[in-house]
């Protein structure tokens, strides 16, 4: 599974991308106006700055919710750099958008999705991937992690090509479910990914052993 990092936050990417776990990175308005970037100009150089540290994908958002308006975003999005994939919303024009960014080679992140149809129809339209949101599902008493295995089972049928980036994930277990499901991505934070890292056995291990090293050394 990629480990993709959901942030705007320069300094968080260049941790993970030293961790050399880091697949990618999905941004979206909201954590670009976190890091205090606004306008388009500061947006795009910041989108760049982003590709320059990741080796992989990095999805920028756009703001149009009409079918011209995101194509004019989309085609400006993914001319700023080749790692660049266009986030789309999945509404009737998002889904058109995708299949005309599609068709001229642009790929596309279908975002906001919380069923398996939304993601079918995506898929259908060529998006390179699919965000299906289950912390926002689990928010709500709903099961995030059923929908992963939904999707999962549908593209499996088909053998699309699709990606299921798992998004609105909130803690470690949110990754290792995901990665038992077979979700191809997982976009968190950063804290949420060395948490893997951690267990109570590990550290009094390693105690143990510094301190077992110490009596035969002195």
């Amino acid at each position: 599974m990629k480990f993709f990092l959901d942030t705007a936050n320069l300094e968080q990417i260049k941790e993970a991308q030293q961790l050399g776990v880091l697949d990618g990175v999905t941004t979206n308005p909201s954590l670009m106006a976190k890091e205090g970037i606004k306008g388009e100009e500061a947006c795009n150089k910041h989108y760049i700055d982003i590709c320059n540290i990741v080796d992989g994908d990095v999805s920028a958002e756009v703001i149009a919710t009409d079918y011209e308006g995101m194509i004019k975003e989309g085609e400006a999005l993914a001319k700023l750099h080749e790692q660049i994939v266009v986030k789309v919303p999945v509404t009737l024009d998002g889904i058109k958008a995708i299949k005309y960014l599609t068709s001229k080679g642009i790929r596309t992140n279908c975002t906001l999705i919380f069923s398996a149809g939304q993601a079918l129809l995506a898929a259908k339209a060529g998006a390179t991937y699919v965000s299906p949101f289950i912390g926002r599902l689990d928010d709500i008493s709903a099961d995030g992690l059923l929908l992963i295995e939904e999707i999962r089972e549908v593209f499996d049928n088909y053998t699309y090509d699709t990606e299921i980036l798992a998004a609105s994930v909130r803690h470690t277990m949110h990754i290792v479910e995901c990665a038992k499901i077979g979700a191809d991505v997982a976009t968190c934070p950063l804290s949420a990914i060395k948490g893997l890292l951690k267990h109570p056995l590990t550290d009094s291990g390693l105690a143990q052993f510094l301190a077992d090293h110490k009596k035969l050394n002195g």
